[in-house]
């Protein structure tokens, strides 16, 4: 078990790559908080999951939630060895068709609750600690009516190396 006695915190664990992600790291042995918006999937997953996992309702855009919920995940997991911050949206956004309030959401969602869940997360981490930012192919690829996605995935990419070099000095990769 590449992760006996390992623990994680994963945002957007409720549901696809999150969620894969909670199963996998259980199964090699870590425990695992995960975050969502929805308690109906929060509850479905932690049932999935078994008793390796505090599943927390939590917003990544909102830093106050994001502190909360990481705080009682640290305390339960007694520190982090891993963030994955995974939680994320898609939406079409096409030129002449898009909302200020629908581009922002995208962006905020993607960008921002990343940078808040690293954050909040950032006193808890042990030395030796990963943090894992998803990204996605769409940060490099012009697809039709993506722009907001593929500006936020991009942002993740140039986040990513700013974050490595204030967390190496902690020992976190």
């Amino acid at each position: 078990m590449q992760l006996a006695n390992k623990t994680a915190f994963i945002t957007g664990g409720n549901s696809g790559i999150g969620l894969a992600t909670a199963r996998l790291f259980i199964a090699e042995g870590a425990r695992v908080a995960i975050t969502g918006r929805n308690q109906v999937t929060l509850d479905t997953a932690a049932a999935v999951l078994g008793p390796n996992v505090l599943a927390l309702r939590a917003d990544t855009t909102d830093a106050a939630a994001m502190k909360a919920a990481v705080g009682k995940a640290a305390q339960w997991l007694d520190g982090l060895d891993i963030v994955f911050a995974n939680a994320g949206i898609s939406g079409a956004t096409p030129i002449g068709g898009t909302t200020e309030t629908v581009f922002d959401t995208i962006l905020r969602t993607n960008l921002t609750g990343v940078f808040l869940t690293v954050q909040a997360t950032a006193p808890h981490l042990r030395a030796a600690a990963s943090v894992v930012l998803v990204g996605s192919v769409h940060a490099e690829f012009g697809m039709v009516s993506k722009a907001a996605y593929a500006a936020s995935k991009a942002g993740i990419r140039a986040m990513t190396r700013v974050l490595a070099s204030e967390l190496a000095p902690l020992g976190v990769r």
